[in-house]
C-alpha cells in the first residue's frame, strides 16, 4: 500500500520521489559544475514550518529557476548551509513541495509533463495564452489547488507570471496571501537568464555566476494590509519594483564604462 501512496493531487509519491532524484542528479552540474550557484540565506529554510509556506520569486526561465529551488531547499533541509555540495540530499527529498506553473507550459511535451508530475500546480493564465493576450476570469479550481498545496506543504510561485523582468505583480498572489495567511519567503535570483535558454533546459553559456538569495519572511498584516500594499511589499521583496530598474540601469552603465576603459588599456 505504501508503494502506491498518493499525495492530495493523486500523484504516486514513490514515482514522484524517483523523478526528483533522477532530474536532480541530471541537473546538479548546471548549478555546481558548468556554472556556479551562489546561495545566501538558506539557513532560513531549515527553520520553517512543514506546511503553509509560500515562496515568492522573480522569474528568469521556465524550468531552471524552480529546479534550483528544489536543490537548495532539499540541501538546506539536509543540513547544508548555502551549499548544494554532494547530491546525497536528493535521496530523501521533501515530498510536499509544489510550484505554480502555467498549464499550457506544463503540457508542452513529455519532459514538461514529467516535470509537472514532480510537483506542478498548473493554472490557466488569465491574461495570456499561446502568445496572445486574453482576458478571462480566474478559475476557482486553480485557487483551490493552491490552497490544497499550502495545506499540505510548501508552494513556490512567481507572482509576475512571466520571465520578463519588472513586469507587474499579479494581484492574485496577494489575494491568496490574505486569504490563506501563509509564511511568505521572498527569493531573488539572477544569472539564470544568461546561463540558460528561455525554457531553462539548454545551457546557453558556461562559467556564469548564478545568485540565489533567500530573505527573511515578509512582515504582513493579513487582516489589515490592503491588496495593493501586499503587492508593493512583494515588488520590493523580490526586487522587481520600478525603483530597482534605475539602480540596475546605473550599475550596467558603470560596468560598461569600466569595460570600455579596460579595452582602451588593451590597445
Amino acid at each position: 500500500m505504501g508503494l502506491f501512496k498518493r499525495n492530495p493531487f493523486g500523484h504516486i509519491v514513490f514515482f514522484k520521489k524517483w523523478l526528483i532524484r533522477i532530474f536532480g542528479a541530471i541537473t546538479h552540474r548546471r548549478y555546481r559544475g558548468f556554472n556556479e550557484l551562489q546561495i545566501e540565506g538558506s539557513d532560513i529554510i531549515k527553520n520553517l514550518q512543514d506546511n503553509n509556506v509560500l515562496f515568492v520569486s522573480n522569474h528568469q526561465t521556465y524550468f531552471a529557476d524552480v529546479v534550483a529551488m528544489f536543490h537548495v531547499f532539499n540541501a538546506s533541509l539536509s543540513g547544508r548551509v548555502d551549499s548544494i555540495k554532494n547530491i546525497g540530499y536528493l535521496w530523501q527529498p521533501k515530498m510536499n513541495l509544489y510550484y505554480v506553473a502555467a498549464k499550457e507550459t506544463m503540457r508542452a511535451g513529455l519532459l514538461a509533463r514529467l516535470l509537472a508530475y514532480a510537483g506542478a500546480i498548473t493554472v490557466e493564465r488569465t491574461w495570456r495564452e499561446k502568445g496572445k493576450d486574453v482576458n478571462r476570469q480566474v478559475k476557482m479550481s486553480d485557487i483551490t489547488n493552491i490552497a490544497t498545496a499550502l495545506e499540505d506543504g510548501w508552494v513556490i510561485t512567481f507572482p509576475q507570471g512571466t520571465t520578463k523582468p519588472f513586469k507587474p505583480i499579479r494581484k492574485g498572489t496577494a489575494h491568496i496571501i490574505r486569504k490563506y495567511k501563509p509564511v511568505v519567503i521572498p527569493i531573488v535570483i539572477d544569472g539564470f537568464r544568461r546561463s540558460f535558454d528561455k525554457k531553462g533546459i539548454r545551457i546557453k553559456k558556461r562559467g556564469i555566476l548564478q545568485s540565489f538569495v533567500i530573505k527573511e519572511p515578509l512582515d504582513i498584516d493579513y487582516d489589515n494590509d490592503s491588496i495593493d500594499s501586499i503587492v508593493e511589499k512583494l515588488e520590493y521583496a523580490i526586487e522587481q519594483h520600478p525603483s530597482f530598474l534605475k539602480v540596475i540601469s546605473k550599475k550596467e552603465l558603470e560596468a560598461e564604462e569600466e569595460l570600455n576603459k579596460a579595452r582602451k588599456w588593451e590597445y
